[in-house]
């Protein structure tokens, strides 16, 4: 599932690695009690003119204390390229929640104010939990005094990026501390986002692979052998679905579908369609009954009512020498045996894709197979791609002279797909942009 897109903001250039000009000081406006120590801007602090070189933007401290007056080596503060850090103060949390805009790069938090709203429960960090909550964005540095270093490690624990004892401050250390502080704050937002990319894909991809489907052919002595590439970028899983069971009587269903379009939702609609058709084929449900069943169950999961699919089923008789076959507006199937050329199954009576009409029909065609032979169902991306430089299409006629091709080389079964999957991706010239999905089922003596 998408990850969810979060609130937009202005991105800090300390922390974004940019080199814009800093926001204009918001402390320079009249806010009830607050005191701004930064120096009044002047012509030479204004931004310099574009260069190919960015310069890093000055940083902004919020300084949050019950009393900014006693913490001196405040204005003194400069930052790496030796310009005057801009400091707003509070004297309280509430002023500090009005001050902290996005351009504050990192807050200077005295442990012993109150945290609002919270009454004597023990929890000595309190003030910091709650600065943490209202700014997780921002670096935080913990104020303390000299007999209270043990909070001061414990604010680092919580989730602080240091502690600073009062008394051992000078502008120098403080300076220092707070770039530190940003650039650590700075990696290890970009660690987490990191870490949590890589975890949501994770995620997606046992989830795609789950949605994959596991051929159920126990006791049937066909083989099985199934490829599939999915044209969206970095995805697993496509518009393109395919699925083979074999129900108590003996008999082998399987099939392959392709719904129009090429994203999520698709994919999503895809996977509703095999497993409806699992469960149908399952319940004894054949043919053209399957196949309206599945028309009202696209009907209703679908997002638009333009979506479509195409389908291809084939039930394969307990003696694997006859088949049944119904076309929903889906390509034919190919069979290749001895001694005989691979061709494609009749489909002079393919029906309409699922979706297309409300009371449509699918006939079923009776098939001879014989006693030995392989059957390749496939999608129209194998056959749609470009041939060259020509922009000719591959087409079905360029599908089955390229198998007939492989296998007279002896390739069958998984080796016989990869080839033949790998060289209409050459052929195309590069990667396929659609779906491509195809399974064999093969029968030996």
């Amino acid at each position: 599932m998408p990850a969810p897109v979060p609130r937009q903001r202005a991105i800090p250039a300390a922390e974004g690695g940019q080199g814009a000009a800093a926001a204009p000081d918001e402390s320079a406006q009249e806010l009830p009690g607050n005191r701004t120590t930064a120096p009044a801007a002047t012509p030479s602090d204004a931004a310099p003119a574009k260069t190919q070189t960015a310069t890093p933007a000055q940083l902004t401290l919020l300084l949050i204390e019950n009393d900014p007056g006693g913490t001196p080596i405040v204005p003194d503060l400069l930052d790496q390229a030796g310009r005057p850090m801009r400091v707003r103060t509070a004297r309280n949390l509430t002023e500090a929640e009005r001050l902290l805009t996005d351009d504050v790069h990192c807050i200077l938090l005295d442990l012993a104010l109150p945290a609002p709203g919270r009454t004597d429960d023990g929890d000595e960090l309190a003030v910091l939990r709650h600065v943490l909550e209202l700014a997780p964005r921002h670096a935080v540095l913990a104020l303390t005094g000299a007999d209270d270093t043990e909070r001061g490690a414990e604010a680092v624990r919580v989730g602080a990026q240091d502690y600073l004892v009062r008394d051992e401050l000078d502008g120098r250390l403080l300076s220092r501390a707070i770039r530190y502080a940003v650039e650590r704050k700075r990696s290890d937002s970009a660690e987490r986002r990191l870490a949590e990319g890589r975890l949501r894909a994770q995620e997606n991809r046992r989830l795609e692979r789950g949605l994959l489907p596991t051929p159920l052919l126990d006791g049937s002595p066909l083989r099985f052998a199934a490829r599939y590439r999915p044209g969206r970028s970095r995805a697993l899983l496509g518009g393109d679905f395919y699925d083979v069971v074999r129900t108590p009587d003996g008999t082998v269903h399987a099939m392959i579908g392709d719904v129009c379009g090429h994203g999520p939702d698709e994919a999503a609609l895809g996977v509703e369609l095999r497993i409806a058709w699992r469960a149908l084929t399952l319940a004894g449900l054949c043919g053209d009954q399957l196949l309206s069943t599945l028309q009202q169950v696209l009907e209703h999961e679908r997002p638009d009512d333009e979506i479509f699919a195409t389908l291809c089923t084939v039930d394969i008789a307990p003696d694997g020498r006859r088949a049944g076959l119904c076309l929903a507006g889906h390509p034919s199937p190919l069979l290749a045996a001895p001694g005989m050329p691979a061709r494609l199954l009749p489909y002079d009576d393919n029906g309409p894709a699922l979706g297309l009409l409300p009371r449509a029909r699918w006939p079923r065609t009776q098939v001879e197979l014989g006693a030995e032979w392989s059957l390749m169902l496939y999608t129209d991306g194998l056959i749609e791609g470009r041939v060259g430089d020509t922009g000719e299409r591959l087409g079905q006629d360029g599908m089955v002279e390229m198998i007939r091709r492989r296998i007279a080389e002896g390739l069958s079964g998984e080796a016989l797909l990869r080839t033949a999957v790998n060289e209409v991706r050459d052929l195309n010239g590069g990667e396929l942009t659609d779906d491509v999905a195809v399974l064999l089922l093969d029968r030996a003596r």
